[in-house]
Order: C-alpha cells, then sequence, then structure tokens
C-alpha cells in the first residue's frame, strides 16, 4: 500500500514528528477535497461512479510513482485522488443523507473515534506489525468475494456481518498505517501514508454507514 522506505537516510525525531504533522495535514486537506467532491456530484448518476472510481485508482497508482520525483507533484495527485473518491462516492453518500442523516452524523463520529483510537494503538506501539498486512489484504480480498456472494445470495444479517468484518480488517490496517508514519525513514513519503490513511478513515466511514443506516 505505500511506498518502501527501507533505503533511505534515517531522520531525527524532530523529523518523525514533522513527518506525522504533515501526513495528518494532508489527510485533513484530501478528506476536505474529498467532501468537496462529495457535494459537487451529489445528483449525480450512479453510473458515473464507477467512472470516477476508475479514475481514483489512475491517481493513486501516479501517486505512488510520483512520490519521489515530485513533492508538488504528490501533494497534487493527493487532492486530485480525494476530490474524485468524493465524486464516486457522491450518489451513495446523497443517498443516506436524504433518506437517513441522523446514520451520517453517527458514523462520521464513530469513525473519528475508531481512527483515533486504532491509529493511536498503531503509532504507539513497539511489535512490528507489517507481518500483518498479507493477512488482512487476503482477508479483504475475502470480504469482497463475500459481498459479492450477497448480492445474489440471501444471507441473514449479510450486509451486518459484512460491515463488522470490514470494520476488523481496516483496524488492522489502520494500525499498521499508522505505524509506518513512526517508522518511516523518509519525509518525502508523507503524500503516500495520508492516502493509506484516508483509504482507511473512507473505509471505516463506509462500514459504519451500513450499520446505523440500519437502525
Amino acid at each position: 500500500m505505500i511506498a518502501d522506505t527501507t533505503a533511505s537516510p534515517a531522520i531525527t525525531r524532530d523529523e518523525s514528528r514533522a513527518l506525522f504533522a504533515q501526513t495528518m495535514g494532508l489527510v485533513a486537506i484530501t478528506t476536505a477535497f474529498f467532501a468537496l467532491g462529495a457535494y459537487l456530484g451529489r445528483d449525480m448518476a450512479y453510473q458515473w461512479g464507477w467512472l470516477w472510481f476508475i479514475a481514483a485508482l489512475v491517481c493513486l497508482v501516479a501517486l505512488n510513482g510520483a512520490v519521489r520525483r515530485s513533492e508538488q507533484l504528490a501533494i497534487g495527485l493527493l487532492l486530485t485522488f480525494g476530490l474524485v473518491m468524493g465524486l464516486a462516492t457522491a450518489p451513495t453518500i446523497a443517498y443516506y443523507v436524504s433518506t437517513n442523516p441522523q446514520a451520517v452524523w453517527q458514523a462520521g463520529g464513530a469513525t473519528a473515534l475508531f481512527i483515533a483510537g486504532f491509529g493511536a494503538a498503531g503509532y504507539a506501539t513497539r511489535r512490528d506489525l507489517s507481518n500483518l498486512a498479507r493477512l488482512l489484504f487476503v482477508a479483504l480480498l475475502g470480504l469482497i468475494i463475500f459481498g459479492i456472494v450477497t448480492i445474489f445470495v440471501r444471507i441473514p444479517n449479510g450486509d451486518l456481518i459484512y460491515a463488522v468484518l470490514g470494520l476488523i480488517i481496516f483496524a488492522g490496517f489502520t494500525m499498521i498505517d499508522f505505524q509506518r508514519i513512526r517508522r518511516s525513514r523518509d519525509i518525502r513519503v508523507a503524500p503516500m501514508l495520508a492516502a493509506a490513511i484516508f483509504l482507511d478513515i473512507l473505509n471505516v466511514f463506509l462500514f459504519f454507514l451500513r450499520i446505523f443506516a440500519r437502525r
């Protein structure tokens, strides 16, 4: 998910703190661009969401290649990624806002607490969590398959099971990504770290939205 930094020169504790501040600042700005995209695309048809989602993947791949070449380009791609992801999910968010606005606010609050809790745990722990990344990725693929199955096969409480399993998986991803901030040896990777954490936040929000909307 994040560019390899093992070959980069070590940074001081102050630089590590600066990396954390820069990364979280980029996460906040990316989230603002996401909100802007969600607002601009609120009346867009669902079919357009898939097109914007593909565009977001292109931005993410380009970001991974640009992170060591140009900081300005990497940040520009990160913000574009946030905007396009907002457009991609705009129809879904607009639906919940119009039918169950309380669920949206509840999901937002729960997401903030979730990310703060697991992010702090991941940043503070001294145990190496990187070995869990492959296991979590396999679990994520399994979750995607399960989600596809629930489209065609009726499973009791399948939507709730899907959301709860997703939260468990992204609790792990959140801890890993925050630990990578502390262990990173190259301050230039801040945009890529921000993209990873933003994706954690977005997925957690969507899972909580499924749970609270059931009410």
